[in-house]
């Protein structure tokens, strides 16, 4: 097969040394294109082309090249319209060797730069850059509309041993949609979505699109620089979890866009008195069932919700409003949808080849191949591209445990152990080592934050001290160990009383997160009001006591939408949340319990200064099993709170615990306050301690704890 042959069947791997300008042996110029759908082509001064006999091949001789980027005519064989064009094969190759080089380094941290689409203007024309990383492939292409998603037509430019393949198209605007047509290494024949694309458009559409150039004006500067001296170890942080396409629906089930849930979802959160909220992914993802978690667009922001300047505006209202942003981001795999990264040339390229270490058998997702560069770098720009374009504060690194154990749920002959022999993923630990050296040292203040379920060690030590270095990680031990207990009926509790007691051993190994999280009302599990044993009033009163030592037990909090007024119902992701249970006084005391919760956690130093060190946390008794009582002090550098818990429906008057001072302890808390909807038994709002010694203690109180409920004191110092 001749070269034209290759060409016209799209075969050709290198359309420029025929296409465009080419000087001839005579010293004379001729210029060729090849259009599929032309009938004629013409000079702007009416010179014909002549077409190459049997072909859709046009060229034009001259003694000169006039012009470099000639403005065309040219005819459509089916509807006989004149159309401009200007030949994507004048244009030199516009990504340079250094990009190249870093790229299949793996260190190349602003990549979305240069691969994907964007608008430019070159030699003075506009129109779209294009490239894509594609190695070992025959041809690639640029399809769309513009050219009847015809391969053939605009065949794109190999950068050689890189894989990079790069087409300037001319003319082409914002909002056009397109993808690429990959001929694979054995002939496979692929149509992708673009990897690197940063706009798509509503599902059930597949295609990429060109993006606007961002419009949008940040006005955070302030939010910024507070965050570069953000103390995060020492400071509250209490994250409301939510995912975005169903905390409110229109009437008619449509989605709220990024606007409405800024005017709405901003003053409540602020009400409630959260630090930070954290999206459940909102990269572009096919399936609404699945939250977000099986991304295929990694570096566009969902369509679900409006454009990405729409999403920039979001997030800068929140910061704004003195409000984080955290995302939950999914490096740990993504689905076989044919449209996006599996088999991206027709054969394993960004999933691991061998199934045993590239596919996913619980969630019929693929894993990326993290011992190839040009995947890790593609992951790695795409935590910077969140945190550089958007302002994200933080990114919840979703299903880590899955990355790091090759046999993660596997059985025997399912894996493939390392180089050593071990169940270790070598790979993925280089690359979360690496992503959190990359994230800390570009971005000061940021917070990198694992959702790890086993006891693999150091997570949230840094990278030098051997850790793998993220901020923060899920304690996913005290939410098991607690929500198991709390389930429990309160007659059964003393016999299960070491669950409330066991995380002291390890609190301390790890920066914690105290996560009630999605994950948890969900697949049957129930809401969180539901998993509550008794009666209506028990199952308030024990979720009131359940959250309020969630906050007593050091870590910083995360709940989901929906558990902060009880929702009875699982969370459902194709509607909203019961919006209509705040109109009953039990939902609205437990509301109310939160935001009061919040507020002592961020103005009391003792709740928060102290979350990850041993010195902010003490028993006063931990051991009071048959009463299911627990009792504690945390401490802030100067100021103590005193807490007591009864997790029984009976009330204990009485009732002595062990204080450090002597002195008036005001009750700033009770969760049985009937402002929450309890029985408002309790204090009277002031005790004096008496010299009575308990519990190692000189001083004593003597309190009436009510059922199922916390009491938080603390000793009053205008006395």
């Amino acid at each position: 097969m001749n070269t034209l042959d290759r060409l016209i069947h799209g075969q050709h791997h290198d359309p420029f040394s025929v296409l465009g300008w080419h000087m001839q042996a005579d010293g004379n110029w001729v210029l060729r294109l090849f259009v599929p759908a032309a009938e004629s082509i013409r000079w702007h001064d009416g010179t014909q082309f002549a077409r190459l006999p049997g072909t859709d091949v046009f060229e034009l001789r001259t003694a000169e090249r006039s012009e470099l980027h000639p403005l065309l005519q040219w005819q459509d064989k089916h509807n006989g319209a004149w159309h401009e064009i200007i030949s994507p094969y004048t244009f030199a190759a516009q990504i340079g060797s250094l990009d190249l080089y870093l790229l299949a380094e793996g260190r190349h941290h602003h990549v979305w730069k240069i691969l994907g689409s964007r608008l430019d203007v070159i030699d003075g024309v506009a129109g779209c850059q294009f490239a894509v990383w594609a190695p070992a492939t025959q041809r690639v292409s640029v399809v769309g509309d513009f050219n009847r998603w015809d391969g053939r037509s605009h065949p794109m430019r190999s950068r050689g041993e890189s894989g990079v393949w790069e087409l300037f198209i001319p003319g082409l605007a914002a909002g056009t949609a397109y993808k690429y047509e990959i001929l694979g290494p054995h002939g496979q024949l692929a149509i992708k979505a673009d990897p690197y694309a940063r706009q798509t458009f509503m599902r059930p559409e597949t295609a990429s699109c060109i993006p606007a150039s961002g419009r949008h004006r940040w006005n955070d500067s302030v939010w910024l620089g507070k965050r570069e001296q953000f103390d995060w170890q020492h400071q509250p942080l209490s994250i409301y979890e939510l995912q975005a396409g169903s905390w409110r629906r229109h009437a008619d089930g449509g989605f709220y866009n990024w606007t409405e849930l800024a005017a709405q979802l901003i003053p409540y959160v602020q009400e409630l008195g959260y630090t930070h909220i954290e999206l459940l992914p909102v990269a572009e993802y096919p399936l609404d069932e699945s939250w977000g978690y099986q991304v295929c667009g990694y570096y566009a922001p969902t369509a679900r919700f409006g454009s990405p300047d729409d999403f920039r505006a979001f997030v800068d209202a929140c910061h704004q409003a003195d409000l984080g942003v955290i995302l939950d981001w999914v490096p740990a795999h993504f689905p076989r949808d044919d449209f996006a990264l599996a088999r991206f040339i027709g054969e394993p390229l960004y999933e691991h080849a061998d199934p045993r270490r590239g596919e996913h058998q619980d969630w019929g997702t693929l894993i990326f191949d993290y011992g190839r560069n040009e995947v890790k770098n593609f992951l790695l720009a795409n935590a910077v591209f969140w945190l550089e374009e958007y302002h994200i504060d933080g990114l919840r690194v979703d299903a880590v445990a899955s990355m790091i154990y090759l046999d993660y749920s596997r059985k025997a002959g399912e894996w493939a152990p390392n180089q050593y022999g071990g169940r270790e993923n070598l790979e993925a630990i280089a690359f979360l080592r690496e992503l959190n050296t990359v994230v800390h040292g570009r971005f000061a203040g940021v917070l990198t934050i694992a959702e790890e379920s086993t006891a693999w060690p150091m997570v949230s030590r840094p990278v030098e001290l051997g850790g793998l270095g993220f901020s923060m990680k899920w304690n996913m031990g005290w939410m098991n160990d607690n929500l198991n207990y709390i389930e429990e009926d309160p007659v059964h509790r003393k016999f299960h009383h070491d669950q409330l007691t066991f995380s002291q051993i390890y609190s301390y190994t790890e920066n914690f997160v105290l996560p009630l999280s999605h994950d948890e009302v969900v697949h049957l599990k129930g809401s969180m009001l539901d998993k509550m044993p008794g009666d209506y009033w028990q199952k308030f009163a024990n979720l009131r006591v359940f959250y309020a030592w969630q906050y007593a037990h050091p870590g910083k909090k995360l709940l989901f939408m929906g558990s902060e007024f009880a929702q009875w119902n699982e969370w459902q992701v194709n509607g909203e949340l019961d919006w209509l249970l705040r109109q009953f006084p039990a939902h609205e005391g437990v509301l109310r319990l939160i935001r009061d919760l919040n507020r002592l956690y961020r103005t009391e130093p003792a709740l928060y200064q102290y979350d990850f060190s041993s010195q902010g946390f003490s028993w006063i008794n931990c051991h009071d099993s048959d009463q299911s009582v627990l009792s504690l002090i945390r401490h802030g550098d100067t100021e103590q709170i005193v807490i007591a818990l009864n997790f029984t429906p009976v009330p204990r008057p009485g009732y002595r615990i062990g204080v450090p001072h002597a002195g008036v302890y005001q009750e700033i808390l009770n969760s049985d306050s009937g402002y929450y909807g309890g029985s408002n038994s309790g204090n009277a709002g002031i005790l004096h301690s008496d010299s009575m010694p308990w519990m190692g203690y000189a001083q004593s109180l003597v309190l009436t704890l009510p059922p199922l409920a916390a009491i938080y004191l603390k000793l009053k110092t205008d006395q």
